[in-house]
């Protein structure tokens, strides 16, 4: 690993963009190497890195979310891990606020934000903001739900494709969650998730941008994954979970 002792910081502004801070985005699916790239990364360049996984802002979920260790949080500094308790509402919009905080402050240092995560939605929200759709009714998801359990979700789904096909064309039959979310805004506000999209545009863009993905062969990839399960369980996972229950989690 490259000693950063050495580097000067640069400023993460791109002058030819309006000045807007710049941001780089490491993304890629699971067990790819996205933590130990990014460390490497932020150390050689003098960065810091922003987390963009949904379940590592969770605090007493170390093992099951594969959060960096407390060495690797050493080796480059993380923001946006261990900031909600497990039964601690968190949405996109709220990681959003808290992520742009996080790399205005760094620019402000004069140091280069590395977004790192495979939580794409928000990254999404990080990069080009969300659809300001008004949060649909918890009794009317209740009774959706309701009825994707009885029925199924490619009966909802059906049913979006109905009042909402471009909407249904983006939503797999199977994908409960943004299904009922689909239905439940048409439902409340009178208007789909569509035209939402069209009025928003994600032109919301405060930052310049760079995303690398990783990649690798599938069967490769899938055997890391098998491997770190494996680690898990030889770390602790049952435990972890016996002590989230019997906190009330």
């Amino acid at each position: 690993m490259t000693d950063t002792s050495s580097h000067s910081r640069h400023e993460p502004a791109d002058p030819q963009d309006g000045g807007r801070p710049r941001i780089i985005v490491i993304c890629g699916p699971t067990g790819i190497g996205k933590t130990s790239t990014t460390i490497r990364l932020a150390r050689t360049f003098g960065g810091e890195i922003v987390s963009a996984d949904s379940m590592q802002i969770y605090r007493r979920m170390n093992i099951g979310t594969a959060k960096p260790t407390p060495e690797e949080q050493a080796a480059a500094a993380h923001h946006l891990i261990d900031v909600a308790d497990p039964d601690e509402p968190f949405d996109a919009a709220r990681y959003a606020r808290m992520a742009r905080e996080s790399v205005r402050a760094l620019h402000s240092r004069g140091v280069v934000p590395f977004v790192a995560g495979g939580t794409g939605l928000y990254i999404k929200a990080l990069v080009q903001g969300i659809v300001p759709a008004p949060p649909p009714d918890p009794e009317l998801r209740r009774r959706l739900k309701g009825e994707a359990a009885a029925f199924g979700t490619p009966y909802l789904h059906k049913r979006l494709r109905q009042r909402d096909p471009a909407a249904a064309e983006r939503i797999h039959p199977n994908d409960g969650f943004r299904i009922i979310r689909a239905l439940a805004v048409l439902q409340t506000t009178g208007k789909s998730l569509t035209d939402y999209h069209a009025g928003h545009r994600f032109e919301d863009a405060p930052f310049s941008v760079c995303k690398i993905g990783l990649t690798m062969d599938r069967t490769a990839l899938y055997d890391r994954i098998n491997r770190r399960v494996d680690l898990m369980i030889a770390e602790g996972l049952a435990d972890e979970v016996r002590q989230l229950l019997a906190a009330g989690y």
